[in-house]
């Protein structure tokens, strides 16, 4: 039998073996605990300052029932927690360190497998991406989405009735108090956003990359099915040690365009491009936002907030990612999961519970409303819109623009009554890109002007090299890249000039005459960077373009050698 990685560590008789032993003796684990069983890492993001992870402890204890059960010893051990809803800038600038953190706690410790506990936006991809660069046998269970939000006895849904309930105060429709009575009754247990943002978007491609058990995506966060799944979990990941089946084994080429095909279906968030192209390149996969067109034909199939009119534990009840991934199976890739098994075990006998929730393929939501590639001469390395989110008379345009240099000059200016827009103006946002925020916040879905919210306009289009919540709506063109503070050409674009959007050309044009704009790339200079020390300064000097991922340059790829340095 091979030897396993952790009695590297606990199969030693020596003093090294001592110190690693006897330390963790100190908790009351008896001598048969590292006899050579597989050690299993339990990776914890939970926070009391990151909301939506604050079951993971809970769960990390059904996790721990499965691995005993099955053989194994669990440990669990933390890691950096990213609370999308708490953390400034934006959770976005640390996502790169979470991954570092999850790597190097991997690789520095005597485990042989690891499950990925997570949920909150920015933690399942940095916990992927740490995971898949050591690339030992992982496996992720998702928080969960909270239950759906009341307010006057209606549903509401986080972040997306946000938006709506604030346009409405600065319309004046609503008042202030309303809205302040709304707060309490939109959140209303542990757990992510209930919406498809970006949280349960990336709980659903994981489960279709099948890197999750069935049915993780879904399952409402107090759910004890969810503390049941938690405990098969445990116990398949003692196997999967035993069968060596590794990320790199599940997360191919096909295992990528099955989750971009999945994002079509679900109306997922536009976050995903970005972290499904920093994971790929952490495992050696030719993804690049080109490959994205493939889902731009696939129907929007759930009928959830910010795309619909439901919430996730409809999604859930209704059948969740398997009847999805049955609706598309002629497109689906045939590809390897955790269950040592090919994708089309997490659809087989899936069963649709409720049709206005999950829309047969012939009778969408909406037809062909895949996220779209946007590419010319103001996004050379492209842009990114969502249409499911966006109005279908928007996305044909060629309109004056009206630019903010920066997200304070927006905040500044965005209420003021004179100012020069009409419901046909472009709004443009410049400096929120990976390095001039840095982090790539999402405040891409800018505030209509007052004036214009106030004569009832919900919608126009807006260009920026930021994201936007996964919960957001709208006309909304994002990632723009380069970005304003790398030079590229959405730093020359001025109040005034003409731009042309045509999703159903893929096109992006500014407008301008080209000497023009070599004259004002000539006067161009970046802003001076907002952070001089510290990991943030590691992140502006290193963070590659949207269009690659926003991953470090230095942690594209993996390195699974064993430590064999000895600390003492």
């Amino acid at each position: 039998m091979k030897k396993r990685r952790s009695q590297h560590w606990y199969g030693k008789l020596d003093k090294d073996g001592f110190i690693h032993r006897s330390w963790m003796k100190n908790q009351g684990f008896p001598d048969h605990a590292f006899d050579g069983r597989p050690i299993i890492g339990i990776c914890n993001t939970w926070s009391e300052l990151t909301p939506c992870n604050s079951g993971l402890r809970d769960l990390a204890e059904g996790v721990k029932r499965g691995v005993w059960e099955a053989g194994g010893f669990p440990v669990e051990f933390p890691v950096m927690s990213l609370g999308e809803t708490q953390m400034k800038p934006t959770a976005m600038l640390f996502r790169n360190l979470l991954a570092m953190d999850v790597e190097e706690s991997i690789r520095a410790y005597g485990i042989d497998g690891v499950v990925l506990l997570g949920g909150c936006d920015k933690t399942t991809p940095g916990q992927l991406m740490g995971a898949a660069s050591v690339d030992l046998p992982s496996i992720v269970v998702s928080s969960g989405p909270m239950l759906n939000g009341k307010y006057r006895g209606q549903d509401i849904g986080s972040g997306t009735d946000v938006w709506k309930f604030s346009e409405a105060v600065r319309a004046g429709e609503m008042t202030l108090q309303d809205f302040m009575n709304a707060e309490s009754g939109m959140s209303r247990s542990a757990g992510v956003c209930m919406t498809m943002g970006t949280a349960s978007t990336m709980a659903s491609l994981v489960e279709a990359m099948g890197m999750s058990l069935p049915t993780n995506a879904a399952l409402p966060a107090v759910d004890a099915r969810r503390m049941a799944l938690a405990h098969l979990t445990g116990k398949r990941i003692v196997e999967m040690v035993d069968e060596d089946l590794k990320p790199s084994d599940i997360l191919t080429k096909e295992a990528f365009e099955n989750a971009i095909l999945t994002n079509a279906a679900v109306g997922g968030s536009t976050n995903a491009v970005v972290h499904l192209l920093a994971l790929a390149g952490r495992v050696g996969v030719d993804l690049t936002l080109k490959d994205f067109e493939i889902g731009s034909e696939i129907p929007l199939l759930v009928n959830c907030m910010p795309s619909g009119k439901y919430l996730m534990e409809d999604f859930c009840y209704a059948g969740g990612v398997p009847v999805v991934l049955s609706e598309i199976k002629p497109h689906l890739r045939p590809a390897k999961t955790v269950l040592n098994k090919y994708i089309s075990a997490y659809y087989d006998g899936a069963e649709c519970f409720n049709r206005d929730v999950i829309r047969p393929f012939d009778d969408p939501v909406k037809p062909a409303a895949g996220l779209r590639v946007l590419r010319g001469n103001l996004a050379p390395n492209g842009a990114i819109v969502k249409p499911s989110a966006a109005t279908d008379g928007l996305l044909e345009t060629e309109a004056e623009a009206f630019v903010f240099e920066s997200i304070e000059d927006l905040k500044a200016n965005i209420d003021r009554d004179d100012l020069p827009v009409t419901p046909e103006t472009i709004l443009v946002l410049k400096g929120c890109g990976p390095k001039g925020y840095p982090g790539m916040p999402e405040v891409g879905n800018m505030p209509i002007p007052a004036k214009l919210v106030k004569a009832g306009v919900r919608d126009m289009i807006r260009i920026s090299d930021a994201r936007m919540s996964g919960t957001a709506f709208g006309t909304v063109i994002l990632h723009v890249s380069p970005e304003a503070q790398a030079g590229g050409p959405l730093a020359l674009a001025q109040t005034g000039d003409r731009i042309r959007v045509s999703a159903s050309k893929g096109a992006l044009e500014l407008l301008v005459d080209e000497k023009e704009l070599d004259a004002r790339r000539a006067a161009w200079q970046p802003d001076d960077p907002h952070y001089t020390r510290g990991y943030a300064k590691l992140y502006i000097d290193h963070v590659l373009q949207a269009d690659r991922g926003a991953d470090l340059d230095f942690l594209v790829g993996k390195d699974t050698r064993l430590v064999t340095r000895e600390s003492h």
